[in-house]
């Protein structure tokens, strides 16, 4: 018990390199901990357990965000978000633990072999927690590592591949430090070398020079005001006040996620009034000649009476309300934006966390739209960017993604593992990213994954600049998740003769 106590510490511990903390090493010295305990575990079954109570601390306190969003739905009690947070990390801690079974079952007693497969199994099992059943790609291990000179081998090998750069380099200071053996951290340390000389060389850079201007905005609009009707007069009042302001060339204003709570578009009949009269409350806020890039959403009608369904979307607004373009979010959040099983969860009493009886319908998936006056844009809502792989529609490349997002109601600390995770997929695509939040954290981010501007949390403010151009395709932008599983059965060879030659020079070692 003593032994599963120290994984599950070891478990916070490695939540610490997410942000807002960010202290990466201890990320790698609490993955160095897991190593030496797995790899030392009596049996298959053993490894399993440790591996699991590693990952139920890991997430317990990285998705600490999810509690806080339950004290923005008055049918629910508010301690019921720490019982969601637990047992959300009763399911997520299984994937640490077949990646620790399995390297156990591989690596057992050959430590350059055991890291090897743990790295190996680590980005398999977390591209499974992206996929399976909806999907949770929430906090890879490879986020620990933005803005760390290895980060650009995100380009070449995606986010899980850099994930298992966090497992190799705990493997090179556990195998180190338990010597008197360390010509397998020398390996290690060559294989890390080698990365960030990869990673140095082969990034595409942007060319010079700037795209459209822009004027991001973040209201500062609370998620306990931003659905109230009797606040929707003065937050549209502070987006208007926060939007004007400009008399150069005509730009592209962006707001956030839902910043439009009412309808842009509506299939209900005689609701077209109550449309129009938003539209026009919308164009009194932009500026001869801007086009407005925006989250809101639609009301949905199969017998034109009443609603049946919505769809979380992003509008380009141009004169006069215009709809010009309309992206649908097509990964849609579970019991934030839909129910499911909602007759028989709805009869015990629960709904979901964003207001509203209808559940959002799902659109198409990433998709590329030209909006005049900023070219092709791609779009993901929110939650979507945390997807590798599956932001850009690769048979049309962007010029940049938008991202609006409605960080609000997570508290201190998804905002900033959200905008994290959107400085990797800019890496990834080599694509600048563009976001809006009401609270923070609004930001622009550069196809090398930097951050070029930003508004802090709980700040009113506007951001105006140019947007930065996009970098040629990168490697991992052509050839999508095929690149990470490509270095996992690389790493899984190279451990399987590490293996073998150890098991050939066992009997001369007699």
């Amino acid at each position: 018990m003593k032994l599963l106590a120290l994984a599950f510490a070891a478990g916070l511990a490695s939540a610490l390199g997410f942000q807002p903390i960010g202290a990466w090493p201890v990320t790698i010295l609490a993955f160095a901990m897991l190593l030496w305990l797995v790899e030392r575990a009596p049996s298959r079954r053993s490894a399993l357990a440790r591996g699991w109570w590693f990952g139920l601390g890991q997430f317990v306190l990285g998705l600490n965000w999810i509690a806080t969003a339950f004290t923005y739905q008055a049918a629910m009690p508010a301690w019921l978000g720490w019982v969601a947070v637990v047992l959300l990390s009763l399911y997520l801690a299984v994937y640490p633990a077949v990646a620790a079974g399995l390297a156990w079952t591989w690596g057992k007693g050959r430590p350059l072999a055991f890291v090897l497969f743990f790295a190996a199994a680590w980005i398999v099992t977390e591209w499974l927690r992206a996929t399976l059943f909806t999907g949770f790609a929430w906090n890879p291990a490879g986020v620990t590592l933005v803005g760390r000179s290895i980060a650009p081998m995100a380009t070449i090998v995606g986010t899980y591949g850099l994930s298992a750069f966090v497992i190799l380099f705990a493997g090179l200071v556990w195998i180190a430090a338990a010597g008197p053996d360390r010509r397998p951290a020398l390996v290690l340390a060559a294989v890390a070398i080698a990365g960030q000389i990869a990673a140095a060389l082969v990034v595409p850079r942007a060319p010079d020079g700037a795209g459209p201007p822009a004027r991001i905005v973040q209201p500062n609009i609370g998620q306990e005001l931003k659905w109230s009707p009797a606040f929707a007069d003065r937050n549209m009042a502070q987006l208007t006040r926060l939007s004007n302001g400009h008399d150069g060339e005509p730009r592209l204003l962006i707001w956030p996620e839902a910043a439009v709570t009412e309808p842009l578009q509506d299939e209900r009949r005689g609701y077209l009034p109550d449309v129009l009269d938003v539209r026009r409350r919308v164009v009194a806020a932009i500026g001869p000649g801007d086009l407005l890039l925006t989250g809101g959403v639609t009301a949905q009608s199969e017998d034109g009476v009443s609603a049946s369904s919505a769809t979380n979307s992003i509008f380009a607004v141009g004169p006069g309300g215009r709809i010009l373009a309309r992206y649908d979010k097509a990964h849609l959040v579970p019991y934030g934006e839909y129910l499911p099983m909602r007759p028989l969860l709805s009869a015990i009493g629960l709904s979901r966390l964003a207001p509203g009886d209808l559940d959002f319908e799902p659109g198409p998936g990433p998709v590329t739209l030209p909006v005049p006056g900023a070219g092709l844009v791609g779009f993901q809502l929110c939650y979507e960017i945390i997807f590798s792989g599956e932001v850009v529609d690769r048979a049309q490349r962007p010029a940049f993604i938008f991202n609006p997002s409605n960080d609000a109601w997570f508290g201190a600390w998804g905002p900033p593992q959200h905008l994290a995770q959107a400085r990797l997929r800019a890496l990834e695509e080599g694509l600048p990213v563009i976001r809006s939040t009401p609270t923070g954290i609004s930001a622009i981010i550069d196809s090398a994954g930097n951050l070029l501007h930003s508004i802090p949390m709980g700040e009113a403010g506007v951001i105006d600049a140019r947007l930065p151009l996009p970098a040629p395709p990168t490697l991992f932008a052509r050839h999508g998740n095929i690149l990470p599983f490509l270095f996992a059965i690389l790493l899984a060879a190279s451990g399987w003769l590490v293996r073998r030659r150890a098991i050939a020079e066992a009997p001369n070692s007699r």
